[in-house]
């Protein structure tokens, strides 16, 4: 007879007991998101892993598990800061069941009373957001930088420590919003754009230089437009003439007529 099957064998009885008290004791499993509410951030998901059950004939089958609902959403978060994802259906997620009854801190929060006495409990999950399985797995992740990324890889914000670079692609479009932008660089800014347009006045302080020639060129750029009045403060050079009001003409006797071309 095997030993298993005999009992009066001590060691195969508390087998039997820790075993059955382990299918009771819930730690982690992955899910798939069902629905997700807001304030306060929740969702439903469905366990990914079936349990083995054992029915009144002793035939073990093999169930899904309930649904998990309210389970609160982990969003990585810190100092009064939160970096927050658009959580959808079908998402997948690892839930992470506590110890001891949740329901009393999700209610009020601080340090509270147990509501109940369960333990390791399908009741007390929290939400871990990006795990994913073979057929969802991320590609081309890149490992020499840190992204925030589209799933496709079209858009993303890349910080790469190596090359102390940040990069910004978003070919649908990038807006920034702010009372004030101050952009500061000890080499040069280039702006690479068919078309440019600022609102309102605009301030250069120090050497403002035009590039332009005639639209079409082979050797210079699109000509300079500026729709508006100018108003400049300082002198003003043309060609390597100056044109502001300092500027004088040489061989100009007084009198009723105009100059001709500063010479």
């Amino acid at each position: 007879m095997d030993r298993k099957e005999r009992i009066d064998d001590p060691l195969a009885s508390m087998r039997s007991v820790l075993a059955g008290h382990q299918a009771g004791v819930w730690t982690a499993l992955p899910g798939i998101i069902q629905a997700y509410v807001d304030n306060p951030p929740r969702v439903t998901v469905q366990p990914s892993i079936k349990a083995q059950v054992r029915g009144t004939d002793g035939a073990v089958a093999s169930v899904a598990l309930p649904l998990l609902t309210d389970c609160p959403v982990q969003f990585p978060a810190g100092g009064d800061c939160t970096l927050t994802f658009p959580v959808a259906e079908g998402d997948e997620c690892l839930i992470v069941f506590a110890s001891r009854c949740i329901d009393g801190w999700w209610q009020s929060g601080g340090v509270q009373e147990q509501a109940e006495m369960r333990m390791h409990d399908l009741s007390d999950g929290f939400a871990l957001l990006g795990f994913r399985s073979v057929p969802r797995a991320l590609s081309g992740v890149s490992t020499t930088s840190a992204q925030l990324r589209s799933d496709d890889g079209s858009t993303y914000f890349d910080l790469n420590p190596i090359a102390q670079t940040v990069k910004i692609v978003a070919p649908g479009g990038f807006e920034v919003v702010a009372p004030t932008q101050k952009f500061t660089a000890s080499g040069s800014v280039e702006v690479d754009s068919p078309q440019s347009t600022f609102s309102g006045a605009v301030t250069v302080k120090g050497l403002f230089t035009f590039l332009a020639g005639l639209v079409g060129s082979a050797t210079s750029g699109a000509a300079a437009t500026i729709t508006g009045a100018i108003n400049f403060i300082g002198s003003l050079t043309s060609n390597g003439k100056r044109i502001d009001d300092g500027h004088t003409h040489a061989g100009v006797e007084p009198g009723p007529g105009s100059t001709g071309p500063v010479n």
